[in-house]
């Protein structure tokens, strides 16, 4: 879901962006939401009626049309979250492996196939070195080559490496990876090394329209998810601080 409430900046320094789980998060596409939200409020009709979490959700949106992935529909009327604490951050961890990973998005009503769609995402940005690292020369379902170039890329834990060759680009690119053995996450690995799973990915690799399709279906269930209303949730002013 998205309430935005990563946005939001506490004093205390205990708020979501400062999660160990949110590292890789950079202040430029921060910036971008905040530079979206105040070009909308500067027309009087809609000034302080579109929510930091709607802008956040069609950011999201735009980020895939413009690299070249499809085109979905948002919908639109979230409210903003007014909670932000390190410990409300709720991610699949990167060494999960399938049954886990079931678990946690079955709890958000997301099927197995939803994940495997959702997780092709990791086709754009990069990951910290510190998210990986304990793979590099220790796990058998790397590519030796693969980590050999890592081992090169990660020469402290502040360095980072694309999650795939292409991560400005949205494809199916993520998925002839991991058969490959190229998954840069061990939660990306495990799509493929876990026969239950294989199928979807052998067909997401060769299929790119599939992908694409099943990509908009969940991100549509996923953006329904822990939504907002005026009962618990604002329309913020300013996306770093709760009204």
């Amino acid at each position: 879901g998205c309430d935005a409430s990563i946005m939001i900046v506490n004093s205390n320094g205990d708020d979501e962006w400062r999660s160990p789980d949110d590292q890789s998060l950079k202040p430029q596409g921060f910036q971008t939401v905040l530079d979206a939200k105040a070009a909308v409020d500067k027309d009087p009709q809609c000034r302080y009626k579109v929510s930091c979490a709607d802008i956040l959700a069609l950011a999201a949106r735009e980020s895939v049309v413009q690299s070249g992935g499809p085109n979905y529909q948002v919908e639109l009327g979230r409210y903003d979250g007014k909670v932000s604490t390190k410990s409300s951050v709720v991610l699949p961890h990167v060494d999960f492996n399938l049954d886990k990973l079931n678990a946690f998005f079955s709890g958000l009503g997301l099927s197995q196939t939803d994940m495997i769609a959702l997780s092709g995402g990791h086709t754009m940005g990069a990951a910290d070195c510190s998210f990986f690292q304990s793979r590099i020369g220790t796990d058998p379902t790397m590519d030796s080559g693969f980590a050999a170039q890592l081992r090169g890329t990660c020469t402290s834990s502040q360095s980072s490496a694309f999650l795939d060759p292409t991560p400005l680009g949205f494809d199916n690119s993520y998925y002839k990876n991991l058969q490959g053995g190229r998954g840069l996450l061990g939660s990306d690995q495990v799509l493929y090394t876990d026969p239950r799973s294989r199928g979807t990915v052998n067909y997401y690799a060769s299929n790119q329209g599939t992908f694409f399709y099943d990509f908009t279906v969940a991100m549509t269930k996923l953006g329904r998810v822990g939504v907002k209303t005026a009962a618990d949730g604002e329309i913020r002013r300013d996306c770093r601080y709760t009204n």
